[in-house]
C-alpha cells in the first residue's frame, strides 16, 4: 500500500505545551513549532478540537490483517474464551490537517494488537518458540471512527516479553481496501510505576519482573516513545483512557 500521508513536524515545544488559536487559520503558522495546537474547527458542536501530531514507529513481526471488527478485543472469537487481566477502555480520538483545518477524521480504520498478561500474541508462531497461536485471534481487532473522528476499545493492560517495555500497537489507514491511501502505525506505552503495581496482580505476576522498562527499549528512546505514554485514570476494576492523534492530510 503506497502511504501518501505524513506527519505534521513535532519540532520545538512538546504536545504537552500545546498552543492555542483562535481560528483555524493559526494552525498552518504555528504547526511546525508545536506538537499540537487546539483549535476550533469541524463537526464539534462548538467544542475545541485538539489536534495533536504523534511520532511513527515501527510495525514489528506480530501484525496480522484479520479484518475482525469489534470494540471489545479481550475474547478470543474462535472459541468464545476471555483472556484474564485488567481492562483497558481506550478512545481514540482522530483528526486531519488539511487545507489549513484541523477537523474530525471519520471512516478510518483503527487496529490495534497486543500481547496479553503473560506476554503471548494471538495469530503469529513466536520466533524464539514460545508459543504457537496461529489460529486465535484474541487482543486483535479494529473499529472505524465516527462522526466525531472516535474509534473505542475494550482492552487489557498488557504483559510483557523481553527485550520490549509494555505497548500496544495500533495502526491507522484511511481506505485499506485501497492501493493508495493513509496508513499511519506506532505504539502506545505505559507510566512505568502503574505498570509495576498492575503486574504485580495476578495473572501478571505469573511472569516475573519485567526484564526491560520504557527508557531501556530502543524503540521508545529512538522514535518519541515519550510522546505516546498513555495518561489513565482508574475506571472500576481497571482504567480508562483518551488518545489524541493528527494526521497531515496531502
Amino acid at each position: 500500500m503506497a502511504k501518501r500521508g505524513t506527519m505534521p513536524s513535532r519540532q520545538g515545544l512538546s504536545r504537552r505545551q500545546m498552543l492555542r488559536c483562535a481560528g483555524v487559520a493559526a494552525v498552518a503558522s504555528l504547526w511546525g513549532r508545536a506538537g499540537g495546537v487546539t483549535a476550533a474547527a469541524g463537526d464539534t458542536g462548538g467544542a475545541a478540537l485538539v489536534c495533536v501530531a504523534r511520532p511513527r514507529q515501527t510495525e514489528g513481526p506480530y501484525f496480522v490483517d484479520t479484518r475482525l471488527e469489534r470494540s471489545d478485543l479481550r475474547s478470543d472469537p474462535t472459541d468464545g474464551t476471555r483472556k484474564p487481566g485488567v481492562p483497558v477502555v481506550l478512545a481514540f480520538h482522530v483528526s486531519r490537517f488539511d487545507d489549513d483545518a484541523c477537523t474530525p477524521l471519520a471512516g478510518a480504520v483503527v487496529d490495534l494488537w497486543q500481547c496479553d498478561a503473560l506476554g503471548v500474541y494471538s495469530g503469529v508462531q513466536d520466533f524464539a518458540g514460545r508459543f504457537d497461536t496461529r489460529e486465535q485471534r484474541f487482543l486483535r481487532g479494529y473499529q472505524v471512527t465516527d462522526s466525531r473522528g472516535m474509534a473505542r476499545f475494550t482492552t487489557l493492560y498488557p504483559g510483557w516479553y523481553s527485550g520490549r517495555a509494555v505497548h500496544i500497537h495500533f495502526k491507522i489507514r484511511t481506505d485499506p481496501e485501497a492501493d493508495l491511501g493513509l496508513e499511519f502505525t506506532s505504539q502506545l506505552y505505559f507510566d512505568d510505576a502503574l505498570t509495576d503495581r498492575v503486574h504485580q496482580q495476578p495473572p501478571y505476576a505469573e511472569r516475573g519482573p519485567r526484564n526491560v522498562r520504557n527508557d531501556a527499549d530502543g524503540i521508545y528512546r529512538r522514535s518519541g516513545g515519550d510522546e505516546l505514554v498513555l495518561d489513565l485514570t482508574e475506571s472500576g476494576e481497571g482504567y480508562r483512557g483518551d488518545f489524541q492523534i493528527a494526521l497531515a492530510m496531502h
